[in-house]
């Protein structure tokens, strides 16, 4: 009788089995099926970035407009070093965001791209000159990627980097996050209902839940998981931010909104939107040609603010002077899209100034940096967020007061800062610096999930590393900044929606 019995049991428990068992074997086999086709997305991926580098590569090497033939080698050399490791991580057809990638890729247009089409401001100095800066810029990026593609980082494995802080509802909901900021971009534009004294917390909160809203929902998009109706309310959103943003006529706001819409496609599909591509890329330059004329006719006392009905018609102006900016007899003294992200000839500048000129820094610039994460409300005297930048630009004469420099902030970037510290030396020391922040970061968050501490911060980082113009201080006090208002979001959520 127990032998019949146990019989029953093991016939009764073998369906369970079974049952378990193919849904493992189901599970596996949609994770190999994954990785296949991530695989073959990113190979398709690198194969369009090895063309599109070799097709730049050859129109730079017969269109280059250099003083000194060495220029354009140096030039093609920081270009593929700069483009280098987007085209490894499309090759490796991984799913983990392209952090290190989008931090070196700007090196295109702030450094290759200025260089290759002899850049007006560059004129300014010796051949010489030109040279050792362009070695500096190598030398930053070796050490960086050296870094990046030598140190190990392991994914963790404990609860808190593995833990997803948000319920499904809550991330559904902080997708819908973009009207919050939408609304805040509104209101500071054209009103003034937010009081003066909460205003910085106020743009904190509302600046970091719309960048975690914009790359989760293009994300989303990107691994076909966004719903047809909530890619519409994506694009409404994200065009509305955009416009509102460049009626204050600061283009490098909405630009970074597009910018990290577009890595969040990217790094979900493995696939480049050409069509928004193609058409975005125009707007934004013949915007970038008229800004001055209208930075010049809107910034000043008299002008009168723009308000919501006046939109259309104050793009209309902005295109028009734009489009004759070619026309005009002057237009060769203007700087164009690229012109204008330039930080070439500011490496110019302090190679040309220290040691021979000015002594280095020895730091002093750095030193500035702990002040910035102790609370103003500590310390009533705390310098302002931009202290580094208007240190560098007064020590190197760009301007000649503080006044003047709180009026207009020049970007330096920390490659042009560390030289002026440390010479060759620091900008070996900081490319290693960022090659091991970068790797130790995206390595050991690669098995978190993108709703989990470390999944938010590295989508917080992946929005910082546009800023190529900040100083090293600025760069990590507004990181910090954000991430305390981002990743201390979730906290207030999950007690509302448990």
């Amino acid at each position: 009788m127990s032998d019949s019995l146990s019989s029953g049991e093991e016939t009764s428990a073998d369906p369970v089995l079974a049952s378990v068992e193919a849904g493992r074997l189901l599970a596996l086999r949609k994770s190999a099926a994954s990785q296949r086709e991530a695989r073959r997305q990113g190979k398709r991926l690198f194969n369009m970035g090895i063309v599109g580098t070799g097709a730049a590569l050859a129109y730079f090497g017969f269109k280059s407009n250099v003083a000194d033939p060495l220029h354009l080698y140096l030039g093609l050399v920081i270009f593929v070093l700069a483009v280098l490791p987007s085209l490894m991580w499309a090759r490796r057809g991984e799913y983990g965001l392209p952090v290190f990638e989008a931090f070196m890729l700007p090196g295109v247009n702030t450094f290759a791209v200025p260089l290759l089409h002899g850049k007006e401001a560059l004129r300014l100095y010796q051949p010489d000159t030109i040279t050792l800066a362009a070695l500096g810029v190598i030398l930053f990026q070796v050490s960086a990627n050296l870094c990046f593609f030598m140190i190990k980082a392991r994914p963790k494995r404990g609860r808190a980097w593995r833990e997803e802080i948000m319920s499904k509802s809550v991330s559904r909901l902080l997708g819908y996050g973009m009207l919050v900021t939408t609304l805040y971009t509104v209101v500071v534009q054209f009103a003034d209902w937010i009081p003066t004294a909460i205003v910085p917390e106020v743009r904190a909160v509302c600046t970091g839940v719309g960048i975690v809203a914009a790359f989760v929902q293009s994300r989303r998009w990107g691994e076909g998981q966004l719903p047809y109706y909530d890619k519409i309310i994506f694009v409404v959103q994200l065009i509305l931010q955009v416009v509102f943003n460049w009626v204050a006529l600061f283009l490098v706001q909405g630009v970074t909104i597009l910018v990290l819409s577009l890595l969040g496609y990217v790094s979900g599909s493995r696939r480049i939107p050409f069509i928004p591509i193609i058409v975005c890329l125009p707007i934004i330059g013949i915007l970038y040609n008229g800004k001055a004329q209208m930075r010049a006719k809107y910034w000043n006392a008299t002008a009168a603010a723009v308000t919501i009905p006046e939109v259309p018609s104050f793009f209309s102006e902005w295109v028009e002077d734009g489009l004759n900016q070619d026309k005009d007899p002057d237009a060769a003294k203007s700087a164009g899209v690229l012109d204008r992200t330039s930080l070439i000839q500011i490496i110019c500048l302090v190679v040309k100034v220290s040691p021979n000129e000015k002594p280095f820094l020895d730091g002093e610039t750095y030193w500035q940096i702990p002040g910035q994460f102790i609370p103003r409300f500590f310390w009533k005297d705390k310098p302002l967020g931009h202290i580094s930048t208007y240190t560098l630009t007064l020590y190197y004469g760009l301007q000649g007061s503080m006044e003047e420099a709180q009026q207009t902030t020049i970007g330096f970037g920390v490659v042009a800062e560390s030289y002026a510290n440390f010479g060759f030396f620091g900008m070996a020391v900081i490319g290693c610096f960022f090659g091991f922040f970068f790797k130790k970061a995206t390595g050991w968050s690669s098995a978190s999930p993108i709703f989990s501490y470390p999944g938010l911060f590295l989508v917080v980082l992946m929005a910082w590393t546009f800023q190529t113009e900040l100083p090293l201080s600025a760069w990590l006090a507004s990181l910090w900044q954000a991430c305390l208002s981002v990743l201390g979001l979730p906290l207030v959520l999950r007690n509302f929606f448990k």
